[in-house]
Protein backbone atom coordinates (compact mmCIF):
# COMPACT_ATOMS: atom_id res chain seq x y z
CA UNK A 1 0.00 0.00 0.00
CA UNK A 2 1.62 3.26 -0.91
CA UNK A 3 1.05 6.54 0.73
CA UNK A 4 0.66 9.78 -1.14
CA UNK A 5 3.89 12.26 0.34
CA UNK A 6 0.80 14.29 1.95
CA UNK A 7 -0.13 11.40 3.94
CA UNK A 8 3.87 10.42 4.49
CA UNK A 9 4.08 14.29 6.33
CA UNK A 10 0.68 14.33 8.09
CA UNK A 11 1.77 10.72 9.63
CA UNK A 12 5.36 11.79 10.26
CA UNK A 13 4.07 15.23 12.05
CA UNK A 14 1.70 13.20 14.55
CA UNK A 15 4.46 10.77 15.14
CA UNK A 16 7.02 13.48 16.05
CA UNK A 17 4.33 15.35 18.03
CA UNK A 18 3.13 12.32 20.40
CA UNK A 19 6.89 11.57 20.96
CA UNK A 20 7.57 15.28 21.86
CA UNK A 21 4.61 15.48 24.33
CA UNK A 22 5.35 12.30 26.26
CA UNK A 23 6.98 14.60 28.92
CA UNK A 24 4.42 16.89 29.10
CA UNK A 25 1.47 14.33 30.14
CA UNK A 26 3.68 13.18 33.19
CA UNK A 27 3.27 14.17 36.49
CA UNK A 28 5.78 14.94 39.04
CA UNK A 29 6.67 15.57 42.48
CA UNK A 30 7.88 19.05 44.07
CA UNK A 31 9.13 19.78 46.88
CA UNK A 32 8.76 23.55 48.57
CA UNK A 33 11.24 24.44 51.34
CA UNK A 34 9.36 25.66 53.91
CA UNK A 35 6.28 26.81 52.06
CA UNK A 36 4.68 28.61 54.92
CA UNK A 37 6.70 31.55 56.46
CA UNK A 38 6.56 34.00 58.90
CA UNK A 39 8.44 37.26 58.26
CA UNK A 40 9.40 39.87 61.19
CA UNK A 41 7.84 42.88 61.08
CA UNK A 42 8.38 45.82 58.49
CA UNK A 43 7.63 49.69 58.26
CA UNK A 44 5.21 50.58 55.56
CA UNK A 45 6.78 51.59 52.39
CA UNK A 46 9.59 48.71 52.76
CA UNK A 47 10.22 45.99 50.31
CA UNK A 48 10.40 42.65 51.25
CA UNK A 49 12.07 40.28 49.14
CA UNK A 50 10.75 36.03 49.16
CA UNK A 51 12.85 33.54 47.81
CA UNK A 52 11.47 30.08 47.41
CA UNK A 53 13.23 27.11 46.31
CA UNK A 54 11.53 24.27 44.40
CA UNK A 55 12.98 21.23 43.81
CA UNK A 56 11.75 18.35 41.57
CA UNK A 57 11.78 14.95 43.72
CA UNK A 58 10.17 13.22 40.71
CA UNK A 59 11.45 11.73 37.69
CA UNK A 60 9.41 13.39 34.93
CA UNK A 61 10.49 17.16 33.89
CA UNK A 62 8.41 19.80 36.16
CA UNK A 63 6.37 22.60 34.53
CA UNK A 64 4.85 25.43 36.38
CA UNK A 65 2.26 27.00 33.92
CA UNK A 66 1.27 29.91 35.85
CA UNK A 67 2.14 31.84 39.14
CA UNK A 68 -0.68 33.78 41.28
CA UNK A 69 -0.29 35.92 43.55
CA UNK A 70 -3.40 36.72 45.56
CA UNK A 71 -2.45 40.41 45.87
CA UNK A 72 -1.11 43.21 43.21
CA UNK A 73 1.90 44.05 45.49
CA UNK A 74 3.28 40.87 45.51
CA UNK A 75 5.64 41.26 42.45
CA UNK A 76 7.54 39.13 40.34
CA UNK A 77 9.16 38.43 36.93
CA UNK A 78 7.29 37.05 34.32
CA UNK A 79 10.29 35.41 32.89
CA UNK A 80 11.31 33.08 35.58
CA UNK A 81 12.49 29.86 34.56
CA UNK A 82 9.35 27.77 35.40
CA UNK A 83 10.24 24.52 33.78
CA UNK A 84 13.14 21.98 35.91
CA UNK A 85 14.62 18.81 35.47
CA UNK A 86 14.28 15.70 36.91
CA UNK A 87 15.81 16.39 40.45
CA UNK A 88 16.99 19.78 39.55
CA UNK A 89 15.58 22.96 41.61
CA UNK A 90 14.93 26.50 41.01
CA UNK A 91 14.70 29.76 43.26
CA UNK A 92 11.43 31.44 42.97
CA UNK A 93 11.53 35.23 43.44
CA UNK A 94 9.13 37.55 44.71
CA UNK A 95 8.91 40.88 46.29
CA UNK A 96 6.27 42.23 48.48
CA UNK A 97 5.66 46.01 48.42
CA UNK A 98 4.33 47.27 51.83
CA UNK A 99 2.87 50.26 51.07
CA UNK A 100 -0.86 49.32 50.95
CA UNK A 101 -0.95 47.48 54.08
CA UNK A 102 -0.78 47.80 57.44
CA UNK A 103 -1.16 45.72 60.17
CA UNK A 104 -0.81 41.69 59.59
CA UNK A 105 -1.10 40.57 56.59
CA UNK A 106 -1.48 36.70 54.95
CA UNK A 107 -0.59 36.18 51.60
CA UNK A 108 -0.80 33.41 49.28
CA UNK A 109 0.97 32.64 46.12
CA UNK A 110 -0.52 29.36 44.02
CA UNK A 111 1.41 27.60 41.42
CA UNK A 112 0.17 25.11 38.70
CA UNK A 113 2.07 22.74 36.91
CA UNK A 114 1.98 18.61 36.36
CA UNK A 115 1.73 18.14 40.05
CA UNK A 116 1.19 14.94 41.22
CA UNK A 117 -2.19 14.33 43.34
CA UNK A 118 -3.18 17.59 42.37
CA UNK A 119 -2.11 20.65 39.81
CA UNK A 120 -1.81 23.33 42.15
CA UNK A 121 0.16 23.71 44.90
CA UNK A 122 -0.36 26.93 47.73
CA UNK A 123 2.76 28.73 49.33
CA UNK A 124 1.80 31.74 51.86
CA UNK A 125 3.59 33.74 54.17
CA UNK A 126 2.20 36.95 56.58
CA UNK A 127 4.18 39.60 58.36
CA UNK A 128 3.31 42.77 60.40
CA UNK A 129 3.35 45.92 58.83
CA UNK A 130 3.56 48.37 60.99
CA UNK A 131 3.04 52.29 60.15
CA UNK A 132 5.79 54.91 60.44
CA UNK A 133 6.23 55.85 64.27
CA UNK A 134 6.32 59.31 63.50
CA UNK A 135 3.51 60.08 60.98
CA UNK A 136 1.16 57.45 59.30
CA UNK A 137 1.27 58.30 55.50
CA UNK A 138 -1.84 57.07 53.78
CA UNK A 139 -1.40 55.42 50.25
CA UNK A 140 -1.16 58.63 47.94
CA UNK A 141 1.61 60.02 50.57
CA UNK A 142 3.70 57.09 49.95
CA UNK A 143 3.22 56.79 45.92
CA UNK A 144 4.30 60.31 45.82
CA UNK A 145 7.57 60.07 47.65
CA UNK A 146 7.77 56.82 44.94
CA UNK A 147 7.40 58.69 42.26
CA UNK A 148 9.25 61.55 43.26
CA UNK A 149 12.26 59.13 44.41
CA UNK A 150 12.32 57.65 40.79
CA UNK A 151 13.20 61.32 39.14
CA UNK A 152 10.71 61.32 36.69
CA UNK A 153 10.80 64.31 34.25
CA UNK A 154 7.09 64.73 33.39
CA UNK A 155 5.89 65.95 36.89
CA UNK A 156 8.78 68.74 36.77
CA UNK A 157 7.05 69.70 32.66
CA UNK A 158 3.48 69.36 33.32
CA UNK A 159 2.88 69.50 37.51
CA UNK A 160 1.63 66.91 39.70
CA UNK A 161 -1.24 65.12 38.29
CA UNK A 162 -3.85 66.53 41.45
CA UNK A 163 -2.16 69.55 42.51
CA UNK A 164 -2.52 71.39 39.39
CA UNK A 165 -5.00 74.21 40.54
CA UNK A 166 -7.83 75.62 39.59
CA UNK A 167 -9.92 77.41 36.65
CA UNK A 168 -12.78 79.68 35.91
CA UNK A 169 -14.76 78.85 33.03
CA UNK A 170 -15.16 82.21 31.28
CA UNK A 171 -19.29 82.55 29.29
Amino acid sequence: MKFSLTYQFILFFLIFIQLGCQDLDRTTQIEVVDANRHYYPLVQGQELKIVYEIKNTGDAPLNIDEILPTCGCIIFDETQKKNVPSKGKIFLELTYNSNKNIGLVNHFIYLYGNFKDSNVRELSFDVNVVPDALYTKDYEELYKKEVDKSGVIKNAVDGDLNNKGYYIHNK
